[in-house]
Protein backbone atom coordinates (compact mmCIF):
# COMPACT_ATOMS: atom_id res chain seq x y z
CA UNK A 1 0.00 0.00 0.00
CA UNK A 2 1.13 3.41 -0.90
CA UNK A 3 1.86 5.62 2.73
CA UNK A 4 1.17 9.49 2.94
CA UNK A 5 3.70 10.62 6.18
CA UNK A 6 1.22 12.72 8.09
CA UNK A 7 3.03 15.85 10.20
CA UNK A 8 1.05 17.93 12.26
CA UNK A 9 2.44 21.38 13.16
CA UNK A 10 1.44 22.77 16.19
CA UNK A 11 2.17 26.77 16.36
CA UNK A 12 0.13 28.42 18.87
CA UNK A 13 -1.69 28.46 22.03
CA UNK A 14 -4.59 28.72 19.99
CA UNK A 15 -3.61 25.52 17.63
CA UNK A 16 -3.08 23.75 20.31
CA UNK A 17 -5.87 24.48 22.64
CA UNK A 18 -8.97 23.59 19.93
CA UNK A 19 -7.61 22.30 16.60
CA UNK A 20 -5.31 19.64 18.18
CA UNK A 21 -8.21 17.86 19.88
CA UNK A 22 -10.01 18.47 16.82
CA UNK A 23 -7.58 16.64 14.60
CA UNK A 24 -7.54 13.61 17.19
CA UNK A 25 -11.00 13.27 16.85
CA UNK A 26 -10.93 13.23 13.13
CA UNK A 27 -8.09 11.10 12.94
CA UNK A 28 -9.92 8.53 15.15
CA UNK A 29 -12.26 8.47 13.22
CA UNK A 30 -10.40 7.16 10.06
CA UNK A 31 -8.26 5.33 12.22
CA UNK A 32 -5.10 6.94 11.28
CA UNK A 33 -2.00 8.28 13.19
CA UNK A 34 0.36 11.21 12.86
CA UNK A 35 3.41 13.13 13.65
CA UNK A 36 2.30 16.22 15.96
CA UNK A 37 5.31 18.64 16.43
CA UNK A 38 4.48 20.91 19.10
CA UNK A 39 5.45 24.54 20.40
CA UNK A 40 5.75 24.67 23.69
CA UNK A 41 6.76 27.89 24.70
CA UNK A 42 5.67 31.27 24.86
CA UNK A 43 3.03 32.50 22.19
CA UNK A 44 4.22 35.40 20.37
CA UNK A 45 2.89 34.66 16.92
CA UNK A 46 1.10 38.00 16.71
CA UNK A 47 4.81 39.86 16.19
CA UNK A 48 4.97 38.62 12.85
CA UNK A 49 2.86 41.68 11.80
CA UNK A 50 5.72 43.71 11.53
CA UNK A 51 6.51 41.48 8.13
CA UNK A 52 3.13 43.06 6.45
CA UNK A 53 5.49 45.68 5.50
CA UNK A 54 7.31 42.73 3.15
CA UNK A 55 5.38 42.42 -0.40
CA UNK A 56 5.47 38.78 -0.11
CA UNK A 57 4.14 38.24 3.49
CA UNK A 58 1.65 40.68 3.13
CA UNK A 59 0.88 38.99 -0.62
CA UNK A 60 0.64 35.85 1.53
CA UNK A 61 -1.83 36.60 4.41
CA UNK A 62 -4.33 38.21 1.60
CA UNK A 63 -4.45 35.35 -0.25
CA UNK A 64 -5.34 32.88 2.71
CA UNK A 65 -7.29 35.16 4.28
CA UNK A 66 -5.54 34.63 7.34
CA UNK A 67 -7.51 36.92 9.60
CA UNK A 68 -10.33 35.02 8.75
CA UNK A 69 -8.23 31.37 8.54
CA UNK A 70 -6.61 32.53 12.32
CA UNK A 71 -8.60 34.57 13.87
CA UNK A 72 -7.37 37.91 15.76
CA UNK A 73 -6.57 35.72 19.12
CA UNK A 74 -3.59 34.21 16.98
CA UNK A 75 -3.06 37.15 14.86
CA UNK A 76 -2.19 39.59 18.11
CA UNK A 77 -0.88 37.06 20.72
CA UNK A 78 1.90 38.25 22.02
CA UNK A 79 1.82 41.98 21.14
CA UNK A 80 0.17 43.50 23.65
CA UNK A 81 0.69 41.02 26.12
CA UNK A 82 3.48 38.71 27.05
CA UNK A 83 2.79 35.07 25.07
CA UNK A 84 0.92 32.67 27.16
CA UNK A 85 3.30 29.46 27.88
CA UNK A 86 1.67 26.86 25.90
CA UNK A 87 3.13 23.49 26.98
CA UNK A 88 2.55 25.21 31.03
CA UNK A 89 -0.87 25.67 29.92
CA UNK A 90 -2.35 23.14 27.43
CA UNK A 91 0.50 19.82 28.45
CA UNK A 92 -3.33 18.15 28.87
CA UNK A 93 -3.55 18.54 25.16
CA UNK A 94 -0.34 17.13 24.51
CA UNK A 95 -0.62 14.06 26.91
CA UNK A 96 -4.06 13.59 25.52
CA UNK A 97 -2.51 13.48 22.03
CA UNK A 98 0.15 11.36 23.16
CA UNK A 99 -2.19 8.75 24.75
CA UNK A 100 -4.26 8.34 21.65
CA UNK A 101 -0.71 6.91 20.08
CA UNK A 102 0.57 9.78 17.86
CA UNK A 103 4.28 10.08 17.43
CA UNK A 104 5.04 13.78 19.90
CA UNK A 105 8.20 15.93 18.40
CA UNK A 106 9.59 19.53 18.61
CA UNK A 107 8.85 21.68 16.87
CA UNK A 108 10.07 24.37 18.83
CA UNK A 109 10.51 26.60 22.08
CA UNK A 110 9.66 29.77 20.45
CA UNK A 111 7.87 30.05 17.22
CA UNK A 112 8.17 33.25 16.43
CA UNK A 113 11.46 33.82 18.09
CA UNK A 114 13.24 31.18 16.13
CA UNK A 115 11.58 32.28 12.66
CA UNK A 116 12.91 36.00 13.28
CA UNK A 117 15.97 35.23 14.67
CA UNK A 118 17.70 31.94 13.15
CA UNK A 119 20.03 34.19 10.73
CA UNK A 120 22.15 35.66 13.78
CA UNK A 121 21.37 32.60 16.86
CA UNK A 122 24.20 31.92 18.08
CA UNK A 123 24.80 27.80 18.61
CA UNK A 124 24.75 28.94 22.48
CA UNK A 125 21.34 30.36 21.77
CA UNK A 126 20.42 27.09 19.63
CA UNK A 127 21.51 25.08 21.82
CA UNK A 128 18.90 26.22 24.75
CA UNK A 129 15.66 26.55 22.70
CA UNK A 130 16.28 22.92 21.84
CA UNK A 131 17.07 22.08 25.42
CA UNK A 132 13.73 23.96 27.09
CA UNK A 133 11.72 22.23 24.45
CA UNK A 134 13.36 18.89 25.20
CA UNK A 135 13.03 19.44 29.16
CA UNK A 136 9.13 20.26 28.91
CA UNK A 137 7.98 18.18 26.25
CA UNK A 138 9.75 15.09 28.11
CA UNK A 139 8.21 16.44 31.28
CA UNK A 140 5.07 16.68 29.86
CA UNK A 141 5.03 13.03 28.00
CA UNK A 142 6.73 11.36 30.54
CA UNK A 143 8.87 10.69 27.27
CA UNK A 144 11.69 12.84 25.67
CA UNK A 145 10.56 13.19 22.10
CA UNK A 146 12.80 11.31 19.53
CA UNK A 147 12.14 13.88 16.83
CA UNK A 148 12.34 17.24 15.74
CA UNK A 149 10.95 19.90 13.03
CA UNK A 150 12.20 23.34 12.72
CA UNK A 151 9.94 26.28 12.51
CA UNK A 152 9.48 27.39 8.91
CA UNK A 153 11.73 24.92 7.33
CA UNK A 154 14.42 27.42 8.39
CA UNK A 155 17.62 24.96 9.53
CA UNK A 156 21.51 25.68 9.06
CA UNK A 157 24.63 23.75 9.53
CA UNK A 158 24.86 24.96 12.82
CA UNK A 159 21.38 24.03 13.99
CA UNK A 160 21.91 20.23 12.40
CA UNK A 161 25.35 19.89 14.85
CA UNK A 162 23.00 21.52 17.55
CA UNK A 163 20.60 18.62 16.97
CA UNK A 164 23.26 15.93 17.25
CA UNK A 165 23.39 17.05 21.02
CA UNK A 166 20.04 15.72 21.86
CA UNK A 167 18.84 11.98 21.85
CA UNK A 168 16.81 12.38 18.34
CA UNK A 169 16.11 9.26 15.81
CA UNK A 170 15.51 11.85 13.30
CA UNK A 171 14.40 15.64 12.04
CA UNK A 172 12.22 17.14 9.25
CA UNK A 173 13.74 20.39 8.84
CA UNK A 174 13.56 20.59 5.13
CA UNK A 175 11.37 19.96 1.99
CA UNK A 176 12.45 17.53 -0.84
CA UNK A 177 11.64 14.49 -2.40
CA UNK A 178 13.79 11.14 -1.00
CA UNK A 179 15.32 10.67 2.76
CA UNK A 180 18.74 11.48 3.01
CA UNK A 181 21.63 11.63 5.77
CA UNK A 182 22.25 15.15 5.77
CA UNK A 183 25.84 16.85 5.29
CA UNK A 184 28.59 19.07 6.98
CA UNK A 185 32.40 19.23 5.38
CA UNK A 186 34.71 17.73 8.36
CA UNK A 187 31.76 16.79 10.55
CA UNK A 188 29.45 13.08 10.79
CA UNK A 189 25.85 13.71 11.46
CA UNK A 190 24.03 10.27 12.18
CA UNK A 191 20.08 11.82 12.42
CA UNK A 192 18.50 11.29 8.79
CA UNK A 193 15.98 13.59 7.35
CA UNK A 194 12.67 13.23 6.29
CA UNK A 195 12.02 16.12 4.36
CA UNK A 196 7.92 17.38 3.34
CA UNK A 197 7.58 16.39 0.00
CA UNK A 198 3.69 18.36 -0.52
CA UNK A 199 3.38 22.02 -0.53
CA UNK A 200 0.99 23.02 2.38
CA UNK A 201 -1.95 24.82 2.07
CA UNK A 202 -0.97 28.86 3.03
CA UNK A 203 1.77 28.09 0.33
CA UNK A 204 -0.65 27.12 -2.92
CA UNK A 205 -4.02 28.74 -1.69
CA UNK A 206 -4.53 31.69 -4.23
CA UNK A 207 -1.57 30.44 -6.42
CA UNK A 208 -1.85 28.58 -9.94
CA UNK A 209 -5.94 29.24 -9.86
CA UNK A 210 -6.32 26.73 -6.53
CA UNK A 211 -9.16 27.78 -4.06
CA UNK A 212 -10.51 25.83 -1.48
CA UNK A 213 -13.32 24.41 -4.00
CA UNK A 214 -9.87 22.82 -6.17
CA UNK A 215 -7.79 22.49 -3.30
CA UNK A 216 -8.23 18.56 -2.17
CA UNK A 217 -8.31 17.95 -6.26
CA UNK A 218 -4.64 19.57 -6.79
CA UNK A 219 -3.29 18.11 -3.91
CA UNK A 220 -4.12 14.66 -4.73
CA UNK A 221 -2.47 14.82 -7.80
CA UNK A 222 0.59 15.67 -6.32
CA UNK A 223 0.88 12.02 -4.54
CA UNK A 224 3.52 9.89 -5.84
CA UNK A 225 2.91 5.94 -6.00
CA UNK A 226 5.53 4.10 -4.45
CA UNK A 227 7.83 7.08 -3.35
CA UNK A 228 8.03 9.08 -0.41
CA UNK A 229 4.67 11.45 0.27
CA UNK A 230 5.13 13.54 3.23
CA UNK A 231 2.29 16.08 3.82
CA UNK A 232 2.10 19.05 6.44
CA UNK A 233 -1.06 20.58 7.81
CA UNK A 234 -1.62 22.81 10.73
CA UNK A 235 -3.80 22.38 14.07
CA UNK A 236 -4.11 25.99 13.30
CA UNK A 237 -5.71 25.48 9.44
CA UNK A 238 -6.70 21.94 9.03
CA UNK A 239 -7.92 21.83 13.01
CA UNK A 240 -10.06 24.47 12.68
CA UNK A 241 -11.48 26.44 9.69
CA UNK A 242 -10.15 23.86 6.97
CA UNK A 243 -11.58 20.65 9.42
CA UNK A 244 -14.12 19.58 6.65
CA UNK A 245 -11.72 19.70 4.05
CA UNK A 246 -8.74 17.88 5.68
CA UNK A 247 -11.74 15.19 6.64
CA UNK A 248 -12.51 14.55 2.87
CA UNK A 249 -8.55 14.85 1.53
CA UNK A 250 -8.10 12.24 3.81
CA UNK A 251 -11.26 10.04 2.51
CA UNK A 252 -10.34 10.39 -1.04
CA UNK A 253 -6.52 9.78 -0.50
CA UNK A 254 -7.75 6.40 1.47
CA UNK A 255 -9.83 5.39 -1.31
CA UNK A 256 -7.19 5.60 -3.98
CA UNK A 257 -5.20 3.28 -1.65
CA UNK A 258 -2.91 5.05 0.48
CA UNK A 259 -2.34 4.69 4.07
CA UNK A 260 -1.74 7.71 6.65
CA UNK A 261 1.08 6.72 9.16
CA UNK A 262 3.50 8.55 11.43
CA UNK A 263 6.89 9.67 10.01
CA UNK A 264 8.47 7.41 12.28
CA UNK A 265 6.76 4.42 10.19
CA UNK A 266 9.07 5.33 7.08
CA UNK A 267 12.37 5.24 8.98
CA UNK A 268 14.86 2.96 6.86
CA UNK A 269 15.70 -0.32 9.63
CA UNK A 270 19.32 1.01 9.16
CA UNK A 271 19.49 5.35 8.37
CA UNK A 272 23.29 4.40 7.46
CA UNK A 273 22.79 3.45 4.06
CA UNK A 274 20.16 6.64 2.62
CA UNK A 275 21.79 8.72 0.64
CA UNK A 276 24.24 11.64 1.83
CA UNK A 277 23.08 15.14 0.63
CA UNK A 278 23.90 18.55 2.24
CA UNK A 279 20.69 20.95 3.49
CA UNK A 280 21.35 23.99 1.06
CA UNK A 281 18.91 27.12 1.73
CA UNK A 282 16.70 28.82 -1.02
CA UNK A 283 13.81 30.90 -2.05
CA UNK A 284 10.72 29.28 -1.84
CA UNK A 285 7.07 29.60 -4.12
CA UNK A 286 4.37 30.69 -1.79
CA UNK A 287 6.78 31.92 0.87
CA UNK A 288 8.76 34.90 2.04
CA UNK A 289 12.37 34.33 2.38
CA UNK A 290 14.56 31.26 2.53
CA UNK A 291 13.21 27.63 3.08
CA UNK A 292 15.94 24.38 4.07
CA UNK A 293 15.58 22.41 1.16
CA UNK A 294 17.31 18.79 0.32
CA UNK A 295 20.24 19.15 -2.02
CA UNK A 296 19.69 18.83 -5.64
CA UNK A 297 16.06 19.60 -5.22
CA UNK A 298 14.08 21.99 -7.17
CA UNK A 299 10.18 23.22 -5.81
CA UNK A 300 7.48 23.09 -8.42
CA UNK A 301 6.78 27.20 -9.04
Amino acid sequence: MNRIGLRIDVDTFRGTRYGVPNLCRLMASRGIKGTFYFSVGPDNMGRHLWRLLKPQFLWKMLRTKAASLYGPEIILMGTMWPGPGIGKRLGGVIRDAFAAGHEIGLHTWDHHYWQSHIDRMTPGQMFELLRKGVDLLGEITGEAPTTSAVPGWKCTPQVLLEEQKFPFRYHSDCRGANLFMPTIPGQTLTHPQLPVTMPTYDEVLGRNGVTNDNYNDYMLKLLRPNQLNILTIHAEAEGNLCRQMFDEYVRRAQDMGYEFVMLQNLLPSDPNTLPRKAVVNRDFPGREGWLSCEEGWTPQP
